[in-house]
């Protein structure tokens, strides 16, 4: 909570309280690496309620949006309809939306891959830059490539966990399985291996997800994570534009 405080310009405890909130939106200097501006507005809920960080352009919408149902229910369609007409006549739309995940350590299982594994580290990356590792890894942000777990079948690198620093205290995990090897529980303990390695640096590991992507959702439960917030995403309608292509 305070990292998506940090993120949006709120306080900490905007996310406990039992009323939503509306704050003007500001990317705050130890903001997670990844947030690139224009931000039109971030919605963000833990559960209790939402956190709307918004653009002054947009806030009598984003208000009305989130006063008009429930919260949980303001990041679904047909709901999103109402906000995205709405943001789109004055040049916006809803870009991004994602499940977050935490690590809990106290019932996460520690699973066998079956294969060799091996912690790896930047030096080990150089040549990893492929499209088959592009969950685990960056190429856009290698410098923040900082800690993985590799899996190997006689040498072969065959799964790869890896962890970008994302923010001062929290590295988040992505994971890579080479298609002949899935459905063996490779994924599910190398993300629960670098979990711990990562908790073992005094980091928090987290974890992301389109909340349709049901093969990594299941891999995030099955290594130990568990649901700890959403958020929503506008931007302006040419920003979504050149996203989409």
């Amino acid at each position: 909570m305070r990292q998506s405080a940090e993120d949006i310009g709120c306080a900490c405890a905007d996310f406990t309280r039992n009323e939503n909130v509306v704050v003007p939106f500001r990317l705050g200097e130890n903001a997670r690496r990844y947030y690139k501006l224009p931000i039109t507005c971030n919605l963000v809920s833990y559960g209790n309620n939402i956190v709307a960080a918004t653009a002054d352009e947009v806030s009598d919408v984003v208000t009305a949006y989130i006063g008009k149902y429930e919260f949980y229910h303001c990041f679904e369609t047909p709901n999103l309809h109402w906000l995205n007409e709405r943001l789109m006549e004055k040049g916006h739309k809803v870009c991004f939306m994602a499940e977050y995940y935490l690590f809990d350590a106290g019932r996460a299982p520690k699973l066998a891959c079956g294969y060799e594994t091996r912690l790896l580290g930047p030096a080990d990356f150089a040549a990893l830059y492929l499209p088959e590792w592009s969950n685990a890894l960056c190429e856009d942000r290698k410098q923040l490539d900082v800690l993985g777990v590799g899996a190997y079948d006689n040498g072969k690198l065959i799964g790869l966990a890896g962890c970008s620093a994302d923010c001062e205290d929290m590295w988040q995990i992505g994971i890579d399985v080479l298609p002949a090897y899935r459905r063996q529980g490779i994924a599910s303990a190398l993300t629960g291996a670098l979990a711990r390695e990562i908790m073992a640096r005094g980091k928090v590991p987290f974890y992301c997800s389109a909340w349709s992507n049901i093969r990594s959702v299941r891999n995030a439960v099955k290594s130990g994570f568990i649901p700890a917030w959403v958020e929503m995403t506008a931007k302006p309608a040419k920003t979504v534009a050149d996203i989409v292509g």
